[in-house]
């Protein structure tokens, strides 16, 4: 009787434990840099929303912005040893790890619109790119459009002299340091937590980046000129751990896709009025003076970055440079 009666406790544990494992929610860390109120964060809180709705609790999205857990050059280093499960990640921070064709979305004048910017994720480039990350243990989901770039700085940029001796703070990317040494600047690679508290003290003189991060940063506060040159982009991809995505139930997976395509829908329909309402803020605001290029003025800044594309040949794949031009619609040189 006691054999009996141990035996069908042990068995009665076995189902608890196998009915709790089964009503525990996958837990997926979504990891990223920018502040909440930015079109990735909206986009990834959208995510969360969209990801555990679809499938009733059995997965549950912790967001974690700011960077709260890792910083720019960390965050990839934890998907790939699977710290966290998901990233957006600029399309800057491939290179670094070797993935060094996603460095062509940092071309200066690259993409002219966001029309030109569809026709090449959407298409045979946007594919070949999501699949050069396999190889580094990570999925390639979707693109996330946060926007064209600003630069500021504490002297009006007008003209390619005007950044002549300015350290200016870019991503880790050898295409955004050759533009910035291109018009006379010195680039300074800097996580982008830190750029607010180094435009402060002077460490840089200032930066690039889309009206929205700007804002939700603060980094106007300490810059007296925003010149609207629209003369890179920001985008980002959004990744999983190769390990973690192809692991999951196909059920489940095959949901989160669900959630993947209606949160970029969502991210890239609400980023240009993100950008257009940081920028009106930053107005009344009243910190910044706004430049607004000239026709003539422009065409110096093109003519003094163009030989970024010459030097960058070799690392981006001068192939993949005219096959990115061809599908956005551009001659850029």
């Amino acid at each position: 009787m006691r054999t009996m009666l141990v035996a069908t406790a042990a068995a009665l544990a076995v189902m608890l434990a196998g009915s709790a494992q089964a009503q525990t929610p996958i837990v997926i860390k979504f990891s990223h840099v920018v502040a909440p109120d930015t079109p990735k964060g909206k986009g990834a809180e959208k995510f969360k929303e969209l990801a555990e709705q679809y499938t009733g609790g059995k997965v549950r999205i912790e967001v974690y912005p700011n960077s709260q857990l890792y910083k720019d050059k960390e965050e990839l280093e934890a998907l790939q040893l699977g710290a966290v499960q998901m990233l957006a990640p600029s399309s800057a921070k491939f290179g670094p790890i070797g993935v060094r064709e996603f460095e062509v979305f940092d071309l200066p004048y690259i993409l002219p619109d966001k029309v030109a910017l569809r026709k090449v994720t959407d298409g045979p480039v946007g594919r070949r790119l999501l699949n050069l990350l396999g190889p580094k243990g990570m999925v390639g989901l979707a693109y996330w459009d946060n926007g064209f770039k600003v630069m500021s700085a504490n002297r009006p940029l007008r003209m390619p002299e005007d950044f002549k001796g300015l350290k200016m703070r870019v991503q880790s990317s050898k295409v955004l340091e050759a533009q910035m040494r291109a018009l006379g600047a010195i680039p300074q690679v800097m996580a982008f937590s830190e750029v607010y508290q180094a435009l402060q003290t002077g460490v840089v003189d200032g930066s690039e980046n889309t009206p929205s991060n700007m804002y939700t940063q603060k980094h106007n506060e300490v810059q007296k000129f925003i010149t609207l040159s629209d003369h890179g982009y920001i985008g980002y991809t959004l990744i999983a751990n190769k390990k973690f995505w192809e692991g999951l139930p196909p059920d489940i997976r095959g949901e989160l896709e669900r959630a993947v395509a209606d949160a970029t829908r969502y991210a890239n329909d609400i980023s240009q009025a993100e950008n257009d309402d940081a920028l009106e803020k930053i107005r009344k605001a009243g910190t910044s003076t706004f430049i607004t290029l000239t026709p003539d003025q422009k065409a110096a800044w093109r003519k003094a970055v163009l030989p970024v594309y010459d030097e960058m040949a070799s690392r981006v794949g001068k192939d993949l440079i005219a096959e990115f031009e061809k599908a956005a619609g551009t001659a850029t040189h």
